[in-house]
């Protein structure tokens, strides 16, 4: 098949850093291409391409890796939302503002599909990453390629941000968002579907691991906080204490690394024979979580994988805008586990919680139907 006769299906993530939920979710989408699109070319523009290709370059046989887009978000004069949107429909528009990636708008002019994958990325933490959309709507509009946001947690949204944000949804053709507040703040941009995270979309065995389990699993992170590290050290190792956790019989996972080794840093001493699972295990082996494990996780996907295989747990709020919202998202849903927001209070052990099968059959059509309305599609 020539290149002429081949879709261009064109991708935007957060990959490659690397982080657990981010690759996860480009993975699921990848796969789905796999099976519908097999003959496709992909293109997933992300931040750190060159580790993408290596994490995720096996998952479709026409993927391929490129940071135009979010070298455009970088580029931009100022951090200030209204200013990078400026900046990147205008390069878009008239690439010798950006001639360093002039081949890589041309590439994204050529896409039948320009997707935002699902992660919680566009928003006030990080105000520049509007360009994201920005850049997809100057694209569309000049090419005629068809748009879509899935998954997306666009919650805290930036400062003086949330008409902008509004604006530029309501030029995408396929819009959804993973939690309430995004929902609410797009209730005016025309039609917007509430389904959940992407990586909903993908559940299965294949992002388990079934040795080497431990009885107990705790994900602490050390970076977006509003406590400090010490802090949070105290808060989990009380927990524990409380819980009368054997050290023998305890995990932590990393899902970003190093990121997610300073608390344990501070806490191994106290727990001797206690297991660490490194990202880069638990990309090749799994995440090690099943059903009737108790789990303590700051971070966001470990809960939602853990819940859907039917571990219970309880979900630590680190920052009540963003970290908050995303948990809520999860629990709104029905995952059964704890949000803790206030770390002076220790959880009471839960000893239920996962989701239903009837409830993840539901969440996966769902996003199937919305899988359906992008894909396969040509202009």
């Amino acid at each position: 098949m020539s290149e002429s006769d081949r879709a261009l299906y064109y991708l935007i993530g957060t990959t490659g850093f690397p982080n657990y939920g981010d690759e996860m979710i480009a993975a699921t989408w990848l796969r789905h291409l796999r099976q519908v699109a097999p003959d496709a070319d992909v293109w997933l523009d992300c931040p750190s391409p060159g580790p993408a290709q290596v994490l995720l370059g096996h998952l479709h046989p026409r993927a391929r890796f490129t940071d135009t887009l979010w070298r455009l978000c970088w580029e931009a004069p100022g951090e200030e939302p209204w200013q990078v949107n400026e900046f990147a429909q205008r390069a878009v528009n008239d690439p010798g503002m950006a001639p360093r990636w002039a081949a890589g708008i041309q590439l994204a002019h050529r896409a039948d599909v320009l997707h935002i994958i699902g992660g919680g990325y566009v928003n006030g933490v990080w105000p520049r990453h509007v360009g994201l959309l920005a850049g997809m709507v100057s694209v569309a509009r000049r090419s005629g390629a068809r748009t879509a946001m899935t998954g997306v947690g666009l919650w805290p949204a930036p400062e003086h941000g949330e008409t902008l944000i509004r604006e530029l949804a309501n030029r995408f053709d396929v819009v959804d968002v993973r939690d309430a507040p995004s929902a609410r703040l797009l209730e005016k941009a025309g039609a917007v579907s509430h389904t959940c995270d992407d990586l909903f979309f993908d559940l299965g065995p294949h992002l388990y691991r079934a040795d080497e389990l431990r009885e107990f699993m705790v994900c602490v992170q050390s970076d977006l906080l509003r406590v400090s590290v010490p802090a949070l050290a105290a808060f989990v190792t009380d927990t524990l204490r409380a819980w009368d956790v054997p050290p023998d019989r305890l995990g932590f996972v990393e899902c970003i690394p190093r990121v997610d080794r300073d608390v344990f840093a501070l806490v191994e001493s106290e727990f001797p024979g206690v297991r660490m699972y490194p990202l880069a295990e638990v990309l090749d082996h799994g995440m090690p979580a099943a059903a009737g494990q108790t789990w303590l996780s700051t971070r966001f996907h470990p809960h939602l994988v853990g819940a859907a295989v039917g571990a219970n747990g309880v979900a630590v709020s680190v920052n009540p805008d963003y970290y908050a919202t995303k948990h809520r998202s999860l629990t709104d849903l029905g995952s059964g586990w704890t949000l803790v927001e206030n770390l002076e209070e220790i959880p009471t052990r839960p000893v239920h919680g996962g989701y239903s099968p009837e409830s993840l059959a539901e969440y996966r059509a769902a996003k199937r139907r919305v899988a359906d309305r992008i894909y396969p599609y040509r202009r």
